[in-house]
């Protein structure tokens, strides 16, 4: 581990922002990051990704990257230029200004890729710092892409015995479900991109007719969709923290439960409309949260995971927790479940960080 030689702190990159229709949101987490990031042992550099994909220096002020009504913060394309070469003998952040081309901004020593979905949460930037020799925080790049595309999480998941919720995968090319698809599955259904997140681009369907419709705003985020039989159960998340020696812990559980107008846990009622009560820790018998956490973990290791996941589940009458998704980037917005779920654990959001970055530090990169 290397230091930033004026003030002896480790240099964290905090990157967010990103193409993907998470933009906003990373944007919220990131400053949430920055604003509990313990400035005494770590020396921070906030990097934005813009919507069109351009690096620039960001701001380090939270307050630019908050929701302010319901109006969404983006990275201001404005700042200072700058490019991470895949080249592990200039670790650094390079200024790509007119008359400052190849001058090296910062040195960094581990960067923290606040990024959700597509071109960040789906292992395209964990190969760039693979490339680079950058340790970083969270999954490398096959759990990031598993983890991203729902349909091979739940066969990795599946594999491993774990339960997973029945589905229909519609690849380019086929337009609908067969009749023999539509029998099985039932109704209701959920049609969703495969590899998004943050509830963008899905779709309750309570009428076949309604179908096409559906399938038509998910194939705007991406081409592949997942039509997803409805699940009955309680909408339970649980996280997963790897501690810098490898060891897993489960925090406890948290509930989300729907009191508005809102269907489901889409995008708006996640954080635009006040229409959702939490449970954290989630009201479970005490057999049933044990049986979740021990399926997180157990949902982290098919993955092959590092660093932290939240792990969603429905959990049923008879107390079965099926696995829904596995996040390898969750939310770290001032209302997201992840650190609150590990508050209530006794892991305050300073130490969470800063777990989280001596873990990236202690596994580094390539095959050590």
């Amino acid at each position: 581990m290397t230091t930033t030689p004026v003030t002896g702190r480790v240099r964290v990159a905090v990157v967010f922002g990103g193409r993907s229709s998470e933009h906003a949101i990373s944007c919220v987490s990131a400053g949430s990051v920055l604003r509990h990031l313990d400035r005494e042992r770590f020396d921070v550099v906030p990097v934005g990704i813009t919507t069109d994909g351009a690096w620039v220096l960001g701001t380090d002020d939270p307050a630019q990257l908050a929701i302010h009504g319901r109006a969404l913060p983006a990275v201001d394309a404005t700042g200072t230029s700058l490019v991470l070469p895949g080249d592990p003998t200039r670790a650094g952040l390079v200024v790509l200004e007119p008359g400052r081309a190849g001058e090296v901004l910062a040195g960094v020593d581990v960067v923290f890729p606040v990024l959700h979905g597509p071109f960040g949460e789906d292992g395209t930037i964990q190969g760039l710092l693979e490339m680079a020799g950058l340790p970083y925080v969270g999954a490398g790049v096959l759990a990031s892409a598993a983890g991203m595309d729902k349909e091979f999480t739940k066969k990795l998941l599946a594999a491993d015995g774990l339960p997973v919720g029945d589905l229909v995968v519609l690849r380019r090319g086929t337009a609908t479900l067969t009749g023999a698809e539509r029998d099985r599955l039932g109704l209701p259904v959920f049609v969703k991109p495969a590899r998004a997140g943050s509830s963008v681009g899905i779709t309750r369907v309570t009428d076949w007719a309604d179908l096409d419709a559906a399938i038509a705003t998910a194939r705007a985020h991406d081409p592949k969709v997942l039509v997803e039989a409805a699940i009955t159960g309680r909408e339970i998340e649980c996280g997963v923290l790897e501690l810098p020696d490898g060891t897993l812990r489960a925090s406890l559980p948290a509930e989300i439960r729907i009191v508005g107008a809102a269907s489901f846990y889409d995008f708006d009622a996640k954080y635009l409309d006040d229409v959702c009560e939490f449970d954290i820790p989630a009201k479970l018998d005490d057999d049933v949260a044990e049986r979740v956490r021990e399926t997180a973990v157990a949902a982290f290791r098919a993955l092959d995971c590092q660093g932290l996941a939240r792990v969603d589940f429905f959990v049923g009458p008879d107390g079965v927790p099926v696995v829904n998704e596995v996040n390898t980037m969750p939310g770290f917005t001032p209302i997201s479940m992840y650190p609150r779920m590990w508050a209530v654990t006794g892991v305050d959001y300073p130490t969470l960080l800063a777990t989280l970055v001596d873990t990236a530090l202690a596994r580094g990169t390539g095959l050590r």
